[in-house]
């Protein structure tokens, strides 16, 4: 598991900080961010913090339905996902990579659903992103 690159710090991160910890996967952010608002109506944003143990994540919304995560890292980020078993179910329909699907077998289930994360990295990782975004919404 990735470590959160704002851990400990008090308060959210800036632009600048957050460009500085992502590096190039910063593009990656941004173009996941746009594409979740454009083709999906997700674009709300709320950095939050549980603990200062567990770090800084932006909470990405629909209205006032939570959709994902996205927690920093140091050149690459996380979203996660909690999915209920309606959602695991079309995303396993929507040709997602076995690698992908082998995440999701292995996830904890938790009552709020199944604790699927996914490391983003590369422009492919977008892609599953948004195929699971999209089952949660449907679901």
């Amino acid at each position: 598991m990735l470590t959160n690159a704002f851990v400990g710090k008090p308060d959210q991160p800036s632009d600048l900080e957050l460009s500085t910890e992502l590096g190039h996967s910063k593009a990656l952010w941004d173009q996941l961010l746009i594409g979740l608002a454009t083709e999906y109506d997700i674009g709300i944003h709320e950095w939050n913090c549980y603990s200062r143990k567990a770090g800084w994540a932006l909470k990405v919304k629909r209205d006032q339905r939570t959709i994902l995560y996205l927690s920093p890292s140091h050149g690459r980020f996380m979203a996660s996902f909690a999915l209920g078993d309606k959602a695991i179910r079309t995303a396993r329909r929507s040709c997602l990579p076995k690698r992908v699907i082998k995440i999701i077998d292995e996830a904890k289930r938790f009552a709020e659903g199944t604790a699927v994360r996914i490391e983003v990295n590369r422009a492919e990782d977008i892609e599953v992103v948004k195929k699971l975004a999209k089952a949660k919404l449907e679901n």
